[in-house]
């Protein structure tokens, strides 16, 4: 059979018969209870949310199976093979040796055993099954024994786990190879993404004591659009079409917020409003964007290799960007000293670029801006970098994830101009929290500060878009 080492068949069927572990499902050995100890109880732990209803037993089964499958196949020529092929070599090598080993297995069980070893050899392992859900947002792997899921803003401990470490490594080395990463102990960080967008954060031992740590940012297969956000509650109808406007108007733009808030997905679909005839260049770690429109170029930066050279920083990227006759630049996120390289963009006539930091409000990520202009070794007076910032940012749009989960549009604020060597901003939108309701979900409204005519009203009127601008204030003002 194509695909197995000369001779492996022979070796499975000259191996003794060994006992057929237990059948999945069968009673397990109870265990003495530990005894109590003394003092507080302790803290009560939530039980693991069962991804799959796989047994102790249905593991040793898969174990013994799966090693006899390495013994066997050869992975070499198995690599030759399509994904397809690959998988029916398996199947056909598994079921042989299911039956020379006299495992007694119902037709379901057999199947289910066939899926997962595939996955093993060819996918993501243990990962498949919660990459398949569209509901998870987050994925976290701490060691191979404790796998935890973020769905609807709350963190879970499922019962998925790895046979071991080292299967969990061999997995973090499969996904980050497909982008020509490595994570090993001589690289033990790299952020990589799966083939859908997904970004994908590994740290490895010896920084991880417990075991590697797997991180996976999920993207939704369909992606989001502004009507979404607005049916979810994370922005009003009016603030979505101010938004729309700003979009469409060109102004540059800032998105802020802390982890997990959101800030990819509503740069996503600010996006939206790019007219389809603009070339728009993106620089970003790790490529996560989904633009949807037709002249886009997207660019990532590259660590060092083994001898600690070859590496392009996002400064490198955004720097070339300036060459490659862009009408908008959308820095994923920005972090260090592209900040300044970006802010030059914007003020040399690259209006409606766009890119993300962290910060926790508005008039924060402008002083975070400042920062990482300063740490980058540019001697320049503190009112200088103000009158840039200034000059080069139209919006600041603040995204939150509340303590429910829940994430929200809390400010759409303008940075209006500089009074004295202060930053002058104006709020058009807030989100005011008006407590809970009787399942612990936060209640709140986004209101209207009642400005009728803000900073970039000319933009807007240039652009044909102020009769809608003022239909959307005036609409929010009246609620």
């Amino acid at each position: 059979m194509f695909g197995k080492r000369p001779g492996g068949g022979a070796e499975v069927a000259a191996r003794p018969k060994a006992a057929a572990p237990p059948i999945p499902g069968g009673p397990k050995s109870s265990a003495a209870p530990p005894p109590a100890t003394r003092g507080a109880p302790p803290p009560q732990v939530a039980p693991p949310i069962v991804v799959d209803a796989r047994s102790e037993q249905y593991y040793e089964i898969k174990t013994t199976i799966f090693n006899a499958l390495i013994d066997t196949i050869d992975l070499a020529q198995l690599a030759q093979l399509d994904a397809e092929s690959a998988r029916e070599e398996i199947r056909d090598i598994v079921n042989e040796i299911i039956a020379i080993k006299n495992v007694v297995m119902s037709i379901a069980e057999q199947e289910q055993l066939l899926q997962d070893i595939c996955n093993d050899v060819l996918g993501y392992g243990p990962l498949e099954p919660l990459l398949a859900r569209d509901d998870i947002a987050d994925i976290m792997v701490n060691g191979a024994e404790r796998v935890f899921i973020e769905v609807a803003g709350k963190v879970q401990l499922t019962n998925i786990r790895f046979r071991d470490n080292a299967q969990l490594m061999n997995i973090c080395q499969r996904i980050v190879s497909q982008i020509g990463r490595r994570v090993d102990e001589s690289s033990p960080i790299c952020d990589a993404r799966l083939p859908d967008g997904s970004r994908v954060n590994v740290i490895a031992p010896p920084l991880a004591i417990d075991g590697p740590a797997l991180t996976i940012r999920k993207f939704k297969k369909d992606k989001l659009k502004m009507e979404d956000l607005v049916r979810f509650g994370s922005i009003s109808k009016e603030g979505a079409m101010v938004l729309n406007v700003i979009g469409n108007s060109r102004c540059n733009v800032l998105i802020s917020g802390g982890t997990g808030s959101g800030k990819t997905t509503l740069l996503n679909t600010m996006t939206a409003f790019i007219e389809i005839d603009e070339r728009v260049i993106t620089c970003e770690d790790a490529a996560e964007l989904q633009l949807q429109q037709p002249h886009v170029v997207r660019l990532e930066t590259r660590p060092p290799n083994l001898e600690g050279a070859g590496e392009i920083t996002m400064r490198d990227l955004v720097k070339n960007c300036l060459r490659m006759r862009p009408e908008r630049i959308i820095v994923g996120e920005v972090r260090g000293p592209e900040a300044f390289d970006l802010l030059q963009a914007m003020n040399t006539g690259h209006d409606g670029s766009m890119g993300t930091l962290h910060s926790n409000s508005p008039r924060e990520a402008l002083q975070r801006l400042e920062s990482m202009i300063t740490m980058g070794g540019y001697n320049l007076p503190s009112k200088t970098i103000r009158e840039m910032i200034v000059g080069a940012i139209d919006v600041v749009i603040q995204a939150a994830r509340l303590r429910d989960g829940s994430r929200r549009i809390t400010h759409i604020t303008e940075v209006i101009g500089l009074e004295g060597e202060v930053v002058i901003t104006q709020d058009l939108f807030l989100y005011e929290i008006l407590g809970e309701d009787e399942t612990g979900k936060v209640k709140g409204r986004h209101m209207s500060t009642g400005i009728a005519r803000p900073a970039f009203w000319e933009r807007a009127r240039y652009y044909g878009r102020d009769k809608e601008l003022a239909d959307a204030l005036e609409a929010a003002a009246d609620k």
